[in-house]
């Protein structure tokens, strides 16, 4: 069974369903974006639509969670017919959620996934030809340090600042400035001065993730992104002298 003492099953806005952690005591994903549209369009639209392209695309998706991000990119990947390799290595925590998610009433979008979703849940790894998902039952801090140079893509979707701090701070952020291309793109819900200041300290420029059917989230880059609007950090620090990122 899904539902425990730890998770509890939530119906959000979209039509799909989301879970309540009773530890963190928050919601996976926004009730009111609703869990599918959130992923697609926080995560997984914005950061394939840039890197669609690649002869191989390497995603970092912090954490495994619910596997929205993980689940959604695979079903981006597939309906529109990329041709890349898509590698996807995510770090969770939970042991015993990523093997309840069998149980989970997934949206119909993902009900062609359930091969995918049932050897995550059995071995936490799923592979194909094109398509290769590793799960890391663990510390996401530790399992970020492995890689250099690495990733293509990372979705930054831990908990909130406020209730996991330490997977928001300016020396996570170094960690994941290691891991991630020059060219990398990072994905977060979050708008906090704070998540945008650890970012700008690592050298990583700020954008908007904005859009009629979703609140504004934020991208962020090593490297210049033309085609977004880009947040004057310059600005927003000295309109807030005393704001400061999140440190271990």
């Amino acid at each position: 069974m899904f539902n425990d003492e730890f998770h509890e099953m939530i119906l959000s806005e979209d039509g799909s369903y989301t879970a309540y952690s009773n530890e963190y005591k928050e919601h996976y994903h926004s009730t009111k974006d609703g869990a599918l549209h959130e992923s697609l369009v926080k995560h997984v639209n914005p950061s394939l639509g840039l890197k669609k392209n690649q002869d191989e695309i390497n995603i970092l998706d912090i954490c495994y969670g619910l596997g929205f991000n993980a689940l959604g990119t695979i079903f981006y990947y597939r309906n529109n017919n990329l041709k890349s390799k898509l590698n996807i290595y995510s770090p969770e925590l939970d042991k015993t959620l990523v093997q309840s998610l069998m149980d989970f009433t997934y949206p119909k979008e993902f009900e062609s996934l359930r091969p995918i979703i049932e050897a995550i849940s059995k071995d936490g790894i799923y592979k194909e030809d094109s398509i290769y998902v590793e799960v890391f039952l663990g510390d996401a801090r530790e399992y970020v340090k492995r890689f250099e140079n690495k990733f293509d893509i990372v979705y930054q979707d831990a908990f909130s600042p406020s209730t996991n701090p330490i997977l928001w701070t300016k020396e996570y952020f170094s960690d994941i400035k290691n891991a991630i291309k020059e060219n990398g793109v990072l994905t977060t819900y979050s708008i906090s001065l704070a998540t945008r200041l650890a970012l700008y300290e690592n050298g990583f420029n700020v954008y908007l993730n904005v859009g009629k059917n979703h609140r504004t989230a934020t991208i962020a880059s090593r490297s210049k992104l033309d085609e977004l609007k880009e947040v004057d950090m310059k600005h927003k620090i000295s309109c807030n002298p005393n704001a400061k990122s999140l440190r271990d």
